[in-house]
């Protein structure tokens, strides 16, 4: 008896390319490829616009003034899927967390935060994992594995709004107001997929998140904070954490390579800066590290001549940290000192502590447990569900 084996390998099924998250340029691009004639390629992209991010669809079939033929072909040829949530989680304070799967071994968080801006903020994760290890912050112990899309980015506005219910877009009553690039990663390091994500966003056409609502933080990637204010016209904050170079060498390592003073050069270039624009400056409050009062009077003297807003964050910790958090007493005697010399200072109330999604927390639990432990997990709670 002889056993022949077919060896013949057969080409994996593509995915067909999804249109959600894509920016005016992409779905125009789109339309073409689907068939439709140039001249009439942006104004089909345009009627897909509104469907996707003004009433947030994720069925052709729903787009009522689009011919029948043409959604026929594009549901055909496209989808309009949000990424995987992998896992979801809401503190006991409301803060919501999502891991967003974005395939094998690529996944990020994103958190809503309410109550915050004019109404609630979403932080957005413009990297997969972090390269700038600073060493008080458990996401930059985390290796990075790539940069997100543009589409990517957006695509964690669209979940949150799915889960707050905010379709069709309105401007009243709104839940998400403003958008902080504070997740994972370092957005100057991803700057053309921040900026088209930003012009997706904030698009008066679909989710229309004014660009003052918008907030880039950095750890200090100085020679592109010049241009993330000429292609954005966001809000910049600076996550700073220190007054002397020797000490930000430690905490935030990038300052070897920009140190403080390259840095405050690159912030005074960033347009329009004014009392009504101001830079936001984050400094987290570790104990005995820079919370001292002498500290306070440094970062006064640091700031002169910027425009700035401190927020003074106190220290979340994380399993395996050598930090702790500064003395709440101490915490309010340093922001009497700058509140003193003119700077407002708000103590950042801790948010999303108990679920790892505060400032520095993020996707550290996801990262200990693996995925397969996750989806048994979820099968685990469906079966007890069906049970009950």
């Amino acid at each position: 008896m002889s056993i022949e084996l077919d060896l013949s390998r057969k080409p994996a099924a593509t995915a067909p390319p999804n249109l959600a998250g894509r920016g005016r340029e992409g779905l125009r691009l789109a339309m073409i490829s689907a068939g439709v004639e140039e001249k009439k390629a942006r104004m089909r992209a345009n009627q897909l616009w509104r469907w996707i991010y003004h009433y947030g669809v994720t069925d052709f079939a729903k787009m009522t003034d689009v011919a029948k033929e043409l959604r026929a072909v594009l549901g055909e040829t496209f989808v309009l899927q949000r990424p995987e949530v992998a896992a979801a989680q809401t503190s006991v304070d409301g803060t919501r967390k999502w891991l967003i799967g974005y395939g094998p071994n690529t996944e990020a968080e994103c958190v809503y935060i309410p109550d915050v801006g004019k109404a609630g903020a979403l932080c957005v994760s413009s990297q997969v994992g972090c390269t700038l290890t600073c060493t008080f912050c458990h996401t930059g112990t985390q290796k990075l594995v790539r940069n997100l899309s543009a589409a990517e980015i957006v695509n964690q506005v669209m979940v949150a709004r799915d889960t707050l219910g905010e379709w069709p877009t309105s401007n009243e009553d709104r839940l998400l107001t403003n958008i902080v690039f504070m997740g994972m990663g370092e957005p100057l390091y991803n700057l053309d997929n921040v900026v088209e994500a930003i012009a997706t966003i904030t698009d008066g056409e679909g989710i229309s998140i004014s660009r003052r609502r918008i907030t880039v933080s950095t750890a200090g990637v100085a020679p592109k904070i010049p241009e993330l204010g000429a292609r954005t016209g966001a809000g910049l904050a600076i996550s700073l954490h220190a007054t002397n170079d020797d000490l930000r060498n430690e905490l935030v390592p990038i300052n070897r390579k920009y140190n403080l003073k390259e840095l405050f050069d690159a912030i005074r270039q960033y347009p329009d800066l004014s009392n009504s624009k101001r830079v936001t400056f984050e400094y987290v409050m570790l104990k005995g590290v820079n919370d001292t009062l002498a500290e306070a009077k440094d970062l006064v003297r640091l700031l002169k001549g910027v425009p700035s807003k401190i927020n003074l964050i106190p220290f979340n910790p994380w399993p395996g940290t050598k930090y702790e958090c500064s003395d709440w007493e101490t915490i309010e005697a340093f922001a009497e000192v700058l509140n003193r010399a003119g700077y407002a200072s708000p103590i950042r109330t801790p948010r999303g502590r108990d679920i790892l999604a505060a400032c520095g927390q993020l996707r550290s639990e996801s990262v200990k447990q693996k995925a397969s432990e996750r989806l048994a997990e979820r099968l685990a709670a469906k079966e007890a569900a069906a049970e009950g």
